[in-house]
């Protein structure tokens, strides 16, 4: 049994991806993020913030988008989306997976709210830092982890598509263009376009 927590619309968007991906059957339950007190107070009792994603499998609750993509892809396997722990590639996806969460949108949301401020001041460092090394990465790999596709890229994927074609918050850089043109080859990612913006 797997139930997503989801708000539409919003950065648990690319948990849907990975779901998509996975192609595991899972349930839906919609958090509204956007009322006047935010998620109902129940709500904690899954994730302490009331923020999305989490997921309940089997009982075993998972918060934060890093620690689901790696708990579901070890979970199924089958899907092929995590390197195994001897792959060479692990650490890089690892890291990818990562520097969505604790790089990536940190420094877009920073961005779209206009902050001025020196790259030493927060963890997550500079927006123009975080996008010249999105366009190195892209521009030498195929994918985000390296050459072969894995859950890591459900998180850039969704994070760039969303910046460039909804918010206006990332360039349109070749090396980002060419990259979602892969992505969007997925019959995956086609079911989650559908899905997220129905």
């Amino acid at each position: 049994m797997l139930t997503f927590y989801h708000a539409p619309r919003s950065r648990s968007s690319s948990i849907l991806y990975l779901l998509e991906e996975l192609g595991v059957a899972y349930d839906v339950l919609e958090i509204d993020i956007h009322a006047d007190d935010g998620a109902p107070e129940s709500y904690r009792a899954i994730h302490p913030h009331k923020k999305v994603p989490a997921i309940v499998h089997d009982g075993v609750v998972v918060i934060e988008r890093a620690a689901i993509c790696v708990y579901l892809a070890d979970a199924f396997p089958q899907a092929g989306l995590a390197p195994a722990i001897d792959d060479p590639m692990r650490a890089a996806y690892l890291s990818a997976l990562v520097y969505a969460d604790a790089v990536f949108d940190p420094c877009l949301t920073a961005h779209a709210q206009g902050w001025q401020y020196a790259s030493r001041a927060f963890p997550f460092g500079a927006y123009e830092d975080m996008l010249a090394y999105l366009e190195r990465r892209l521009s030498a790999h195929a994918y985000a982890a390296g050459a072969r596709y894995s859950a890591a890229d459900t998180q850039w994927a969704e994070g760039l598509d969303r910046g460039m074609r909804l918010l206006g918050t990332i360039p349109e850089r070749p090396a980002f263009k060419a990259y979602l043109t892969r992505i969007a080859a997925r019959p995956a990612f086609q079911r989650y376009r559908a899905l997220a913006y129905a």
